[in-house]
């Protein structure tokens, strides 16, 4: 899978805004986290150019998100889940959370 890495650090995509989810609504599609072109769409702030590139290369992908699309720069190594609530989401590190468990 490509990912966008700088300063030991990879781009992750997520999408903070109620309503709908970026990764959450697309969860068969783990790529849309990571995806370079993506990010660099979403740091530039040309979400239609986003929108064509999306339709042209995941067509049956749910866009709702894209919008609010925001980049969060991840260690490298670093585990992290993208956690959801009415479609708000927000990126949660293992380490800093407590309720993690293991059986």
């Amino acid at each position: 899978m490509n990912k966008l890495s700088e300063d030991g650090k990879v781009a992750v995509l997520y999408s903070p805004g109620f309503g709908a989810g970026w990764y959450s609504w697309n969860r068969q599609y783990p790529e849309l986290v990571f995806d370079p072109a993506i990010v660099n769409l979403v740091i530039a702030k040309k979400f239609e150019e986003l929108e064509t590139f999306m339709i042209l290369k995941y067509p049956d992908v749910y866009l709702g998100g894209m919008k609010d699309l925001e980049v969060e720069w991840v260690k490298v190594d670093r585990m992290f889940r993208i956690a959801e609530y009415d479609g708000n989401e927000s990126i949660e590190y293992k380490d800093e959370d407590e309720m993690w468990m293991i059986a």
